[in-house]
């Protein structure tokens, strides 16, 4: 970034790469968004930072640690989960609401809520494996379609 560009405000703290990573994960994002003055994204950065490190822990190796990283952007808020797997976590842009995916199944819904509730959400590689990210906006988005009296 060039110098006279100010950094955004960010958090970030390694997890151990095991199922404790989740409520520590749910737990810490909540201190972040707190110690970041943006509090108002506890609840969907809590419940969507915990899909992420859950997958995380559940579909990579367990090679390395996982790493939680929180940011504030101008347009809102955006979370990072990295982990030292490089391998894509699925097809987030296509995940649509109206998917043909089986609502009873026990897995595969996390990727969806992912899709549903942020703003913009993807993967990326990084130099040891890979982000996979979400963002939230700073203010909430109006639902869609004919407003109710």
């Amino acid at each position: 970034m060039p110098p006279d560009v100010p950094t955004p405000p960010s958090w970030r703290i390694t997890l151990p790469h095991s199922t404790a990573a989740v409520p520590i994960a749910r737990a810490l994002i909540r201190t972040a968004l707190a110690d970041l003055d943006a509090p108002a994204y506890s609840d969907t950065a809590e419940l969507l930072t915990a899909e992420l490190v859950a997958n995380a822990v559940e579909h990579t190796d367990g090679s390395g640690p996982i790493e939680l990283v929180v940011e504030l952007l101008a347009s809102g808020c955006q979370v990072e989960v990295h982990d030292r797997d490089p391998g894509s976590p699925g097809d987030l842009s296509s995940l649509l609401p109206d998917s043909t995916q089986d609502p009873w199944q026990e897995h595969g819904r996390g990727l969806l809520l992912i899709r549903a509730l942020s703003s913009a959400c993807g993967h990326r590689p990084t130099e040891h494996g890979k982000a996979v990210w979400f963002t939230l906006p700073s203010r909430p988005v109006p639902p869609s379609g004919p407003a109710v009296p």
